[in-house]
C-alpha cells in the first residue's frame, strides 16, 4: 500500500524558514520522481518544486531561489526547505509521485499525501 505523509508545517513569521518532509512507503522510491504542490484557500493547486528520480530539479518562478527540494533515497523521503517565506506562501503543501506527463501539472501525479499547513504571518 502506497502512503505519503507530509510533516514540518506550521506558523512562521515573514522572512522565516520551514523544512517540510514527505515520507513514503510502499514505493520503489529511488525510481520515482516527486513533486511538491500547494493550495491556498480559494485557489487552485499549484506546482512548487520537482525532483526527478536521478536528482534533476525544477521550481516554480515564485519560489525559485528561496525553496530547495531534495531527496534521501535511503530514507524514502523528499524534503522542501523553504527560506525567506512570504505571506503569499501560505497554503496547504502536498507531496506527490509523478506518474506520467509534465512535471508541473498536478494531473501527472498519481499518489498524494494528506498535506501539511504552512502559515506565514506578516
Amino acid at each position: 500500500q502506497v502512503q505519503l505523509v507530509e510533516s514540518g508545517g506550521g506558523l512562521v513569521q515573514a522572512g522565516g524558514s520551514l523544512r517540510l518532509s514527505c515520507t513514503t512507503t510502499g514505493l520503489t522510491f529511488s525510481m520515482i520522481s516527486m513533486g511538491w504542490f500547494r493550495q491556498a484557500p480559494g485557489k487552485e493547486r499549484e506546482f512548487v518544486a520537482y525532483i526527478s528520480w536521478n536528482g534533476r530539479t525544477y521550481y516554480a518562478d515564485s519560489v525559485k531561489g528561496r525553496f530547495t527540494i531534495s531527496r534521501a533515497n535511503a530514507k524514502n523521503t523528499v524534503d522542501l526547505q523553504m527560506n525567506s517565506l512570504k505571506p503569499e506562501d501560505t497554503a496547504v503543501y502536498y507531496c506527490a509521485t509523478l506518474y506520467s506527463g509534465t512535471y508541473y501539472q498536478s494531473a501527472s501525479y498519481k499518489y498524494w499525501g494528506q498535506g501539511t499547513q504552512v502559515t506565514v504571518s506578516s
